[in-house]
């Protein structure tokens, strides 16, 4: 077995008894320290979401870069989950204009490496200490195509700001096309349900205008 493998497929395991237990702690606690010490600097960050499966020429890997591009011309700091694809493309574009660009890896047993375009890089044993991390130092986020992964950080990052854990920062779905049946889902299944409020339909922006996406960080930040 790799033994490379994400900490969180151990930790989940089950019981390992106290002393185990209390290594684990001293482990999570050591990425979270890790974490703190080397985002301490990061100001006006953006944290850009989305697939580590589509490849340079791919309309969403295009489309990321360009966005990281613009939102470093704008003096942000672009952050991702480090690893390829769109989250490659954004911390390319943030690379290319010189503005700070941020990589917050996993272990995976598969797909994840870090990408080459970051300048301050940091590669977690625990997938929850990393999206706690792509959360606490970003004013804005951005969604763009992904799997589970990105679904997982799309709803916990709205949860986060429903019960007003953290401010209400933008969260912005980019590409209509594939973030089309969102909206009808929460309105058919859970607004229906009322296991939402009306108001919860509007935590989240869908969009296809980089333009639109700046100007709405802009004027929240």
């Amino acid at each position: 077995m790799d033994d490379k493998k994400c900490k969180d497929e151990s930790f989940l395991e089950g019981a390992h008894g106290w002393l185990k237990d209390l290594g684990r702690v001293i482990e999570i606690a050591k990425d979270f320290l890790v974490g703190f010490y080397k985002l301490r600097k990061v100001r006006r960050c953006v944290t850009v979401f989305g697939s580590s499966r589509f490849k340079e020429g791919d309309k969403y890997y295009d489309l990321a870069r360009e966005l990281g591009r613009k939102l470093g011309e704008e003096g942000f700091a672009v952050m991702t989950g480090g690893g390829p694809g769109v989250m490659e493309a954004a911390n390319r574009g943030a690379h290319e204009v010189g503005a700070m660009s941020i990589g917050c890896n996993i272990i995976l047993p598969q797909e994840q490496h870090l990408n080459p375009y970051t300048n301050i890089h940091i590669t977690f044993d625990f997938f929850f200490i990393r999206k706690v991390m792509l959360v606490k130092y970003s004013q804005a986020f951005i969604l763009m195509p992904g799997g589970f992964g990105t679904m997982d950080e799309m709803f916990e990052t709205l949860t986060l700001i429903q019960t007003e854990t953290i401010k209400d920062f933008p969260v912005i779905a980019f590409g209509s096309e594939y973030w089309r049946e969102l909206r009808p889902f929460a309105e058919k299944s859970l607004l229906r349900h009322k296991t939402i409020d009306p108001d919860d339909l509007d935590l989240v922006t869908v969009t296809d205008d980089i333009e639109e996406v700046i100007e709405i960080i802009r004027a929240c930040t």
